[in-house]
């Protein structure tokens, strides 16, 4: 459990990596241990914050097919930027919202191709 937790985290610190880099309105200062630290912020309000969130705006996801979900995690990136001096987004809508979609994007193809490779690999005794 704590193994997975642990891959989960580098693989969204990961994420956030490719996020930075692909959009310019969107800075992570601190090297290395600033995108573990945002990585780890935004995990815990994604998990808390977030989760309320989603739980309270079930009919406008469902009237929307779900692309309410992307204001959330925008919402949950503005958060994040809130609270983390590593992490600065330049406007809400634009950025945060690409932000939100890029990083989706970038943490399922990572999910998918660690998961396939962890799975390849023979158990250890």
């Amino acid at each position: 459990m704590l193994r997975a937790l642990l891959i989960n985290w580098v693989l969204l610190a990961v994420a956030f990596a490719v996020t930075a880099w692909l959009l310019s309105g969107m800075v992570v200062s601190g090297g290395f241990w600033g995108y573990v630290i945002v990585s780890a912020i935004f995990g815990l309000v994604n998990a808390v914050v977030g989760t309320i969130l989603r739980i309270l705006s079930i009919p406008l996801i469902l009237l929307t097919l779900g692309l309410f979900l992307v204001v959330i995690n925008a919402a949950m990136l503005e958060l994040t930027d809130w609270l983390s001096s590593h992490l600065t987004i330049d406007k809400f809508f634009w950025t945060a919202i690409w932000a939100a979609i890029i990083l989706s994007i970038t943490s399922v193809i990572l999910h998918l191709t660690v998961g396939r490779m962890l799975r390849k690999q023979p158990a250890v005794a």
